[in-house]
């Protein structure tokens, strides 16, 4: 009696790195020029300058696709956290100011990162992807940089700067003070074009302070 075998997923090919690299550059331009329902599959590959049939190989749909764009350019923006975080606040110990350094800090978030180009384009993408404005839920960085943020955190109390029991809720609040506040007031961060930033961001890291600077 003949067995019966149970279809399994199509395994995707790894393939050339240079050719992953450049159909995601020419997914990422095509959907965000005609949006996601008007690029083509034929399309995406011509601008690639690779096979239709690379593209299946490679990501098998076009909705896994769009998925693979958005982990993308949120993979550049958490690389970018990472930089501000080494940049601002590194050695707890030399930082004379708390002050300064954590308003730096936010200052260079709200600007770099939150009124960038790539976080416009993030959720431009995950707009495409779910068909409505992205919530935290949706968004594929949503702990990024809360954890990233809350061990520097943790660093800070352990050389006597901060009394932070629990880390990972500092670095939500402190979030929540300072840019949080003036994305869901303004709609925007990016404290270089909207002077109304600035002195949310100020007052935020004094309110954070007041609570969890160590006395």
């Amino acid at each position: 009696m003949p067995t019966t075998k149970t279809p399994t997923t199509k395994t995707l090919r790894e393939g050339s790195s240079r050719k992953r690299a450049a159909i995601l550059t020419a997914a990422r331009e095509l959907f965000l020029a005609d949006g996601f329902d008007r690029s083509s599959v034929d399309a995406i590959a011509a601008r690639a300058e690779v096979s239709k049939r690379t593209v299946y190989d490679y990501f098998g749909d076009k909705q896994t696709l769009l998925q693979a764009v958005v982990d993308d350019v949120g993979q550049s923006l958490i690389a970018t956290i990472g930089r501000i975080l080494d940049d601002t606040l590194t050695d707890p110990a030399e930082s004379a100011d708390l002050e300064d350094v954590l308003v730096t800090f936010s200052t260079r978030i709200a600007t770099d990162m939150l009124g960038s180009a790539e976080h416009a384009t993030l959720r431009r993408l995950v707009r495409a992807q779910t068909g409505h404005p992205p919530d935290q839920s949706e968004n594929p960085m949503a702990d990024t940089p809360d954890e990233a943020l809350a061990e520097r955190f943790a660093a800070f109390a352990a050389a006597g700067r901060l009394d932070v029991p629990d880390p990972r809720l500092a670095a939500d609040q402190f979030i929540a003070l300072t840019f949080g506040v003036a994305l869901n007031r303004y709609g925007s961060a990016n404290a270089a074009e909207d002077p109304r930033v600035q002195p949310l961001i100020v007052e935020g890291v004094r309110t954070f302070l007041r609570a969890y600077q160590a006395t």
